[in-house]
């Protein structure tokens, strides 16, 4: 595995980072899962604040502050739903998207650590390997115009996801 790129196991909301990328309903409403978590920890501001913000088509990210996280910012983004319908070419490229904007997100603000969680793969149900495979090479073509990231996480909740990211660096 290349840097930056790092595989852990754990969760998500505990990660001291410059920003974490959440699995966000296109309104930035209050969700399940991971979402939950994420603003349980980071406190009522982080809902009050997404009240304000425009919704987001699949594949785009928008950056909130972290409130309570240990991370600096938090970066929502939109996957689309793997049994909507629609060409599935246009849904991987939505679902690339997600780590591409989240990436321009970072380079934009020249964050120097950003964690990923195994995205679409919850609620949004796309297939774990294929979501890895589309993370992973999504990420390293968006690196390239992304120099001041030094640390790439793929968070993942089990081992079995984790297996799958060690897996794509080896």
């Amino acid at each position: 595995m290349a840097a930056p790129f790092e595989v852990l196991i754990g969760r998500l909301e505990t990660l001291a980072v410059d920003a974490i990328v959440t699995s966000a309903n296109r309104d930035l409403m209050p969700g399940g899962g991971l979402d939950a978590a994420i603003r349980q920890a980071a406190g009522p501001s982080l809902t009050a604040h997404t009240n304000g913000m425009s919704a987001l088509d699949p594949g785009e990210a928008a950056l909130t502050p972290g409130f309570n996280l240990p991370a600096r910012h938090i970066i929502h983004t939109a996957p689309p739903l793997w049994a909507e319908d629609g060409a599935e070419g246009e849904k991987v490229a939505a679902l690339a998207g997600c780590y591409m904007s989240a990436l321009k997100l970072a380079r934009l603000h020249a964050f120097a650590s950003l964690a990923f969680p195994c995205l679409g793969t919850g609620h949004h149900r796309w297939p774990r390997g294929f979501a890895c495979a589309i993370a992973v090479a999504a990420c390293e073509q968006a690196l390239q115009a992304a120099p001041l990231v030094k640390r790439l996480i793929f968070c993942c909740l089990t081992e079995d996801d984790a297996r799958l990211y060690r897996a794509a660096f080896a």
